[in-house]
């Protein structure tokens, strides 16, 4: 019997209630795949923690996490504690310190699912984005001076090194080799002379090891508006931190909602756990309504057990997924539907119990 050691962070807001449907989800796939079982430990951390604590997470928090084979992690972030406190108390820290370098976020239309774009449908858009995740624009380095005063200044550098830039490029040439072979570098280089010059420059020295991968660079402003106009012609994009970020938001929204986007923070090397996350933040305005979408959270699950090894239990997930929302009786509000958190869960329950292996 294979056993994974799965630290559980439910973190703040709607975190703390699709978390726990995961968890139901990840049990039923692994009962039903059989051959290993999940350990999990969980942690209080977040906002409440702050508000107790004076620090978003335990002080040897890394040290606790690095036992683990990967987090489960719900949402950071709460109009009680400050943003910036929040996101580099918690997420960050656990990005930077296990060299999360890769932010995987994949965006697909689901099977009944209704994107914003009216001409787009099931199999219209299915690509990835990957997002430098632990240096470039939230790298952290610049600081603030003369605070409270007219001449006050503030200033954020964007920190990209050869070493960074160079592996996040690679990693997304490879997976562009296992999808359909083309790959897209979001940059802005016509305005930033020396960060996405390098950023290109690397990009192309890269290329010439994958000659059967076809490459664009495209200017970040051009290729939003790609995003929209033309999602079926993307399937893998690589872009820096902050790129990355907001490409993948819009992303989601043409998917029908950020209630289904997932991702991962990995470690390819797996010198260190990853970190599996839904897109969609901790939404305090519907906090404590019980309409929380938990299909984020449940792709999650799949895409930890995928990165874990057990391919069979994470193909069950995504599959019962897609039978719920191919049907449409079970449907949180942000999809068209009015189905709570756990009915959703129930459902998916329900197809995963009956799917063949």
């Amino acid at each position: 019997m294979r056993n994974y050691n799965i630290a559980v962070i439910p973190g703040d807001g709607i975190g703390e209630e699709v978390a726990p449907e995961g968890v139901r989800i990840l049990d039923a796939a692994a009962e039903k795949a059989g051959g290993f079982k999940l350990n999990y430990e969980y942690f209080p951390w977040g906002c409440n923690y702050y508000l107790e604590n004076g620090r978003m997470m335990a002080a040897d928090g890394l040290d606790i996490l690095k036992k683990f084979d990967a987090i489960y992690f719900g949402a950071v972030g709460f109009p009680t504690v400050p943003d910036h406190i929040s996101l580099r108390g918690l997420r960050i820290p656990i990005c930077q310190g296990f060299d999360q370098y890769v932010c995987y976020r994949p965006s697909k239309i689901l099977p009944g699912i209704a994107s914003p774009l009216a001409v787009k449908k099931e199999g219209d858009i299915d690509f990835v984005v990957v997002r430098e995740n632990t240096e470039g624009e939230y790298s952290g380095a610049g600081g603030r001076a003369h605070r409270g005063l007219p001449e006050e200044v503030a200033i954020d550098t964007t920190l990209f090194t050869r070493n960074g830039v160079e592996r996040i490029i690679r990693y997304a040439f490879k997976l562009a080799q296992s999808r359909r072979k083309h790959l897209i570098s979001a940059t802005k280089s016509n305005a930033m002379i020396n960060t996405f010059a390098f950023w290109d420059e690397i990009f192309r020295e890269v290329s010439k090891d994958f000659p059967d991968v076809r490459t664009e660079s495209v200017l970040i402003d051009a290729l939003a508006a790609r995003f929209v106009l033309r999602p079926q012609s993307l399937d893998v994009v690589v872009g820096s931190n902050l790129h990355g970020d907001v490409l993948t938001d819009l992303g989601a929204a043409i998917c029908g909602s950020m209630g289904i986007a997932p991702s991962g923070n990995i470690n390819p090397e797996r010198k260190y756990p990853s970190m599996f996350e839904p897109v969609h933040g901790s939404a305090p305005d519907i906090v404590g309504k019980g309409i929380a979408n938990p299909i984020a959270m449940i792709w999650c699950g799949s895409m930890m057990l995928d990165f874990l090894g057990e391919k069979q239990a994470a193909g069950i997930i995504e599959t019962a997924i897609a039978e719920v929302t191919r049907e449409g009786r079970f449907l949180t509000p942000d999809l068209g539907g009015s189905a709570k958190t756990q009915e959703v869960t129930g459902a998916i329950l329900g197809k995963l119990g009956k799917l063949p292996l």
